[in-house]
């Protein structure tokens, strides 16, 4: 059955509608946050932002719906194209109440804002941060919490029918765990884990704080903003100073346990919550991050003690730890202002945040970048290769890597591994060149690059409302092909582009 067929225009519109639904149905928060703090103007925003939403979802549905055998059978083409496809649509719609909201300059800035916010990367072109609503802080906050579970996920939470294509479109969110043979009950699980640290984390930064001089009110509303972005490695604050508002070691300590917690695989969370703590020791992914991580740390703080950049060790050691650790876990949470990167931390400590901003954290998580997994299996693939060529050739040895349980090290793993960080590689270079293009240093250039690249959000200072359109489109696209990992976003132009092709050779032929 070919794309541009209206059986599969419809399964698509069908499904696409329904998580339009899902994620629209999430702005009665914000409306209800509005309604509490008596924030009027932004209410009517998100009402009118809510009942576009829900129009278009339901016209997708109604398209969409008809008698199952009206529809073709779900392949996994479909389930590829819908997850690529809604984020494109949610991307405009949650764009909405931004746009009503004049905190940003046009439609393109507010698109760029959600998409950071989706892909939980956290660079921002809304203007006066610190002077947001909470209506609009909450909708900020939502969007990357739900963005860093998936919206997919978010939507297969509530599906009470039709699951037979399910997997599908959940693998095509860029995830593969099962954590239960039942892709729903998976689904439930992700969000149970989430909803539990919520509760945990929140409390925590509420208490802290309150005792570093907060209201109640406005400590629970920031604790609530900050473990979002923290569990979900997003990166985004309710101010401008982002964590540095706080001037609290507690704060910045809190926060960091959480999005090093939030980078780690939900698989692993939910291994460890079973009572299996030897997981955290024999996984691959453990073993990656510790390492690269270790490595990042100790050759950042002998490069700024070189450069006399912190007057002490501990100051020097506070700053390294947390920006290095931000960076690798993808969160995109700063302790030193954007330029200071490039102004003190010189051309080497830069390289190496733009190589751990690349890395990135574990799959099936929050956190973006190309994944220590990856690094793990390539790494072991190399050492696989030098083992066989010192070994006899009658040798039929089966190398394996342990990850959530032991697995074979197949070429293939180790094959679809490398194209991957080779598709992230050439994404941050082209990225580069367009800011260089444009009369960036190269090192901001690639700085900024790899932070879109790898769903960071840390800035050098080129991202603003001034930057030329071309590069917010650029990083616009990076940031979805860096969050959903390339496969579903090729799939849906190879299958749109493939549809198109064989309608005009139709058209030729009649």
């Amino acid at each position: 059955m070919e794309m541009m067929k209206l059986p599969n225009a419809k399964i698509i519109s069908y499904y696409t509608g329904y998580i339009v639904i899902i994620v629209a149905a999430l702005m009665l928060l914000p409306i209800i946050t509005a309604a509490v703090f008596q924030e009027w103007n932004p209410m009517l925003d998100f009402i009118i932002s809510c009942a576009i939403a829900f129009i278009i979802g339901f016209s997708m549905v109604l398209f969409g719906f008809g008698r199952k055998n009206s529809r073709p059978s779900f392949q996994w083409k479909h389930g590829f194209v819908i997850a690529a496809f809604s984020w494109i649509v949610l991307t405009i719609i949650c764009a909405i109440p931004y746009r009503l909201s004049g905190h940003t300059n046009s439609l393109l800035d507010a698109c760029f804002d959600v998409m950071s916010g989706f892909t939980t990367t956290g660079l921002a072109l809304t203007q006066d941060l610190d002077h947001l609503s909470y209506a609009l802080n909450m909708w900020r906050h939502i969007l990357t919490f739900i963005g860093g579970q998936g919206m997919v996920v978010l939507a297969l939470t509530f599906l009470t029918k039709e699951v037979g294509g399910a997997y599908k479109i959940y693998v095509g969110e860029a995830k593969d765990i099962e954590l239960v043979p039942n892709v729903k009950g998976t689904a439930k699980i992700i969000w149970k884990i989430s909803m539990v640290y919520l509760v945990i984390g929140t409390l925590a930064l509420w208490i802290i704080g309150i005792l570093i001089g907060l209201k109640p009110i406005s400590a629970l509303m920031h604790a609530l903003f900050m473990f979002a972005s923290s569990w979900s490695t997003g990166g985004f604050a309710p101010n401008s100073q982002n964590i540095m508002y706080y001037h609290s070691i507690s704060y910045e300590t809190v926060s960091m346990v959480i999005f090093i917690l939030g980078s780690f695989n939900f698989g692993l969370h939910y291994a460890i919550w079973q009572g299996k703590r030897k997981e955290f020791i024999k996984n691959i992914e453990i073993q990656s991050f510790l390492a690269t991580s270790f490595a990042a740390c100790m050759i950042a703080l002998y490069e700024l003690a070189r450069l006399n950049v912190y007057p002490d060790a501990v100051a020097g050691f506070r700053r390294v730890l947390f920006n290095v650790l931000s960076a690798h876990t993808t969160t995109g949470f700063g302790t030193v202002y954007a330029r200071q990167f490039a102004l003190e931390w010189g051309d080497f400590g830069v390289l190496i945040m733009i190589l751990a901003m690349l890395i990135g954290g574990s799959a099936c998580s929050t956190a973006g970048g190309f994944k220590g997994l990856r690094v793990g299996i390539v790494f072991k693939g190399l050492i696989m290769d030098v083992k066989k060529l010192l070994s006899s050739e009658r040798s039929m040895k089966v190398y394996k890597f342990h990850h959530i349980k032991d697995r074979i090290l197949e070429d293939s793993i180790i094959k679809s591994s490398a194209i991957i960080i080779c598709c992230y590689m050439i994404t941050f270079t082209v990225g580069t060149m367009i800011g260089a293009f444009y009369g960036y240093p190269i090192s901001a250039a690639a700085f900024e690059s790899a932070s879109v690249t790898g769903n960071v959000g840390l800035s050098i200072g080129v991202t603003s409302p001034s930057m030329p359109a071309v590069m917010k489109v650029y990083y616009i696209i990076t940031m979805y092909l860096g969050r959903l990992e390339f496969l579903s976003i090729f799939a849906m132009i190879g299958f749109f582009i493939g549809g198109v092709k064989r309608k005009c050779i139709n058209l030729l032929r009649h």
